[in-house]
């Protein structure tokens, strides 16, 4: 039997007989999607600002503790595009050899009155932010660069996979998160939309999706035969029962540790090159990442990757020279602890996005670079 291919193989110009090649051509748009809208706390266990629990001596019984639980958005996450900015993104792209434009943040339209629809939470102003970003993405693949997308929430990748295809084409889609996001409208437990994004962009679940308002824009774009998730460990039985039904390509964390991370990925580029090659979006959630590393996110959760593995999936896909859009969200800085955990979520999603466009930790260096003589 032939030892597995990956990708780096077969796409041009980029192998693995020449990782030494510095990024020198890439170019990046940047599109700051600061967005919140598309989940909502349910929780009880790790909301320590709008959770409330406080105790109460009734007359003629024990103590009683009453719990109030949050039913608020998770504020902070619409600052994750800043931050990342902030440490260094595109100077740090800069050194590596890219041009960076930065298209700054979109401006989203406000509802003042987006009443759920069924169970579906703020389905008004997540299907007009998302037509907004996918317009935006267009715009930044017409101008021949690699979309590069700072949420924000996860819903957002509804707009930006929908703009990356309406730009070039078909798309393969790689999933890194803790969570498969596949739920539709009906099966969604909390009605949060940034559970839901891959049922609007998959053509075998069209006819699941209900007419929503502002969502009549959304035509599906992606086959799931094209889809690849990494890093899942917080599966639905409804997004377990879709994944096998559809026959969705999953490395689980379960298959991470069985595999290690070079043969997942190496498997993932095999997969994705056993039809024809397609432009890879990758959409990268940083709470695929074990919250000991990067807990400043909106629903961590334990056993996730680590910073090796997470930053080696950006660096693999990198080498590929199919990568055409990437999505990075999910940074929260309102849901660390401490200054230290904000810091560390951070840095990671600036080193996770470094690695997509050519950083290696062994070290660059550019083409023209020449050692001085006396």
């Amino acid at each position: 039997m032939k030892s597995a291919r990956s990708l780096q193989q077969l796409a041009v110009p980029v192998c693995r007989h020449h990782r030494h090649l510095p990024p020198s051509g890439r170019s990046v748009g940047i599109i700051g999607a600061g967005f919140s809208k598309g989940q909502v706390c349910v929780c009880v266990c790790s909301c320590t600002t709008p959770f409330r629990a406080h105790l109460e001596i009734r007359p003629g019984s024990d103590w009683v503790f009453v719990f109030t639980v949050c039913v608020q958005p998770r504020d902070g996450v619409e600052r994750g595009p800043d931050l990342i900015r902030a440490a260094g993104l595109r100077d740090k792209l800069q050194g590596q050899g890219c041009a960076v434009k930065d298209y700054g943040n979109l401006a989203f339209e406000e509802f003042a009155n987006d009443e759920p629809v069924g169970r579906v939470k703020n389905v008004r102003s997540v299907g007009s932010a998302n037509q907004r970003l996918s317009e935006a993405v267009q715009a930044v693949k017409r101008d021949g660069h690699t979309s590069v997308m700072l949420g924000g929430d996860h819903s957002l990748a509804i707009g930006s996979i929908h703009g990356h295809s309406a730009a070039v084409g078909e798309l393969s889609v790689v999933w890194v998160d803790a969570h498969a996001d596949i739920n539709t409208p009906l099966t969604s437990p909390t009605g949060n939309i940034h559970g839901q994004p891959l049922s609007y962009v998959l053509y075998e679940l069209q006819s699941k999706i209900p007419v929503l308002p502002n969502f009549s824009w959304i035509k599906p774009c992606v086959s799931a035969k094209d889809l690849v998730y990494i890093g899942l460990r917080d599966v639905d039985p409804s997004e377990h029962h879709l994944l096998k039904l559809l026959g969705v390509k999953v490395f689980s964390m379960t298959e991470v540790d069985q595999l290690g991370v070079s043969k997942v990925m190496e498997e993932t580029c095999d997969y994705l090159s056993a039809r024809v090659k397609k432009p890879i979006h990758l959409s990268y959630d940083i709470d695929a990442i074990d919250p000991s590393v990067t807990p400043a996110t909106g629903t961590p959760v334990v056993g996730g990757l680590s910073y090796r593995e997470g930053v080696y999936i950006s660096e693999h896909l990198s080498q590929t020279g199919l990568l055409s859009a990437v999505d990075l969200v999910e940074v929260n800085p309102l849901r660390g602890r401490t200054e230290q955990d904000v810091q560390s979520t951070v840095h990671t999603a600036v080193d996770v996005l470094l690695g997509c466009f050519g950083r290696r930790r062994e070290g660059n260096h550019s083409p023209s670079h020449r050692v001085p003589e006396p």
